[in-house]
């Protein structure tokens, strides 16, 4: 695939949140209780276009990986494949848009033989897969990275952590006690914490060996304010990543490549790392398996990844 190559400027800012009420392309189990329990942290939005009547396609369609587009075993089904081949022919365009590291990322997206554009690192690299380039990158300042994990572990005690490093050759590097959420994603260890620093990092990922989820996220956004911006992107990945970059700055890149915008985009999403990407996105849909925070945003809500929710949606809209 033949990209410009302009480097991408920055996306403009955005507006204050919007209320919407999703709709339900089929009822999960608990979505009112999840939605009542939402956090009430939300990520910057603009006011998004809305159809005037009719069915409206869109020519960006950009989905998440795991727990979006993958089911279990990194596997994409046949039905979603077939989904995706029919976005395609009607000329919408695929990004991925992932939380894992382009290292983490590219052999899975060459097995699923994807050949576009890629956002990974939470948004802060954008790749090419076709011909292995990265396009744009941005990195955290180590020291801040540091003094951040400080701030936090004031807060909580002990944490542990890992980097992703810099780069489409980068590697994970995990201190002692650090577990990897995903174990098929390769990490190396490393003799102590000061080792984490040795080259530059695309991000941070900490675990706390008492408190959820949801409240080391929670605690950290609050301790690193003005430092990092602090996301949960699945269970056991609570992440530290570049001041204002997210999964919406990086696809504002990627989507400006390929001359497109929010109004062009129908984005897909199952966590909070999906929050702001959904808000960016003319039309947000979050996963029924998703998390109270993105059900609470979405515009629509599909069934779970395993029951092919990318696929009814890209069916109803462009077959």
């Amino acid at each position: 695939m033949a990209l410009p190559s302009a480097h991408p400027s920055p996306a403009p800012p955005e507006a204050p949140p919007h209320a919407h009420t999703p709709v339900l392309t089929q009822p999960g189990p608990a979505q009112a209780e999840a939605q009542a329990d939402a956090a009430p942290w939300r990520a910057p939005t603009r006011e998004r276009p809305r159809p005037t009547g009719g069915r409206r396609t869109y020519k960006l369609v950009a989905t998440d990986l795991d727990g979006t587009l993958l089911r279990a075993g990194d596997r994409v089904s046949a039905r979603t494949r077939a989904a995706l081949e029919l976005a395609r022919g009607a000329g919408a365009r695929h990004i991925v848009v992932t939380g894992r590291p382009v290292p983490g990322a590219r052999g899975l997206l060459a097995a699923l033989g994807y050949e576009g554009i890629a956002v990974c690192g939470q948004g802060a690299q954008v790749y090419d897969a076709a011909s292995g380039r990265m396009l744009s990158a941005l990195t955290l300042d180590r020291e801040t990275a540091a003094t951040a994990l400080g701030k936090i572990e004031a807060e909580t005690g002990a944490l542990y952590a890992a980097v992703d490093q810099d780069g489409a050759d980068g590697h994970t590097l995990i201190e002692p006690g650090y577990r990897m959420a995903h174990p098929t994603l390769p990490a190396r260890p490393v003799p102590h914490r000061d080792a984490l620093w040795e080259r530059p990092i695309a991000k941070v990922l900490v675990r706390h060996p008492e408190l959820t989820d949801d409240e080391l996220a929670a605690t950290a956004r609050s301790a690193v304010e003005g430092l990092a911006t602090v996301t949960m992107a699945g269970p056991g990945t609570v992440e530290l990543q570049p001041l204002g970059v997210t999964k919406a700055t990086g696809l504002a890149r990627a989507a400006e490549l390929l001359g497109l915008g929010p109004a062009d985009t129908l984005a897909f999403g199952d966590m909070p790392n999906d929050v702001p990407m959904l808000q960016w996105a003319a039309h947000g849909v979050a996963m029924a398996n998703s998390h109270a925070e993105l059900l609470a945003v979405a515009d629509e809500i599909t069934t779970s990844n395993e029951e092919d929710g990318v696929a009814r949606v890209l069916e109803r809209v462009y077959g």
